[in-house]
């Protein structure tokens, strides 16, 4: 019973991460053909770098489930949003300091995929009325 408290959100996560990961592939292919290779590598990379980081808090928010388990749960939630902030400042940290990047596309795609995880679970809702 407790994993089916967890697989809604689990599948929701998912959904959210594929959902990501094709945008950011649709975007670096248009800006492949539509501005040049090094503009589609650095929309690449700038929407990895969220991916990356949203995939580790998944894996973290989800480690634990159920009311006898609330302590994990929130710490799980809170150590996942840590990770994936340290993530993110490491990954561009890496990628500023040691890569030569379009800073335009790469902060472009970066925050695209911040937009669609802020709205994207909407998409997902299932209103059964």
């Amino acid at each position: 019973m407790v994993s089916a408290l967890v697989k809604p959100g689990r599948q929701l996560a998912k959904r959210l991460l594929l959902l990501q990961s094709g945008v950011v592939l649709t975007t670096a292919i248009m800006a492949v053909f539509a501005v040049s290779v090094d503009w589609g590598v650095s929309a690449l990379i700038g929407g990895s770098i969220f991916i990356v980081a949203n995939a580790a808090f998944a894996g973290c928010a989800f480690l634990f489930s159920g009311a006898s388990k609330a302590r994990l749960v929130m710490a799980s939630f809170f150590g996942g949003e840590a990770l994936k902030i340290l993530i993110t400042v490491i990954l561009f940290s890496v990628v500023f300091l040691y890569m030569e990047v379009e800073l335009v596309p790469l902060k472009l795609a970066y925050l695209l995929v911040l937009g669609i995880n802020i709205f994207g679970p909407v998409l997902f809702i299932n209103n059964n009325k």
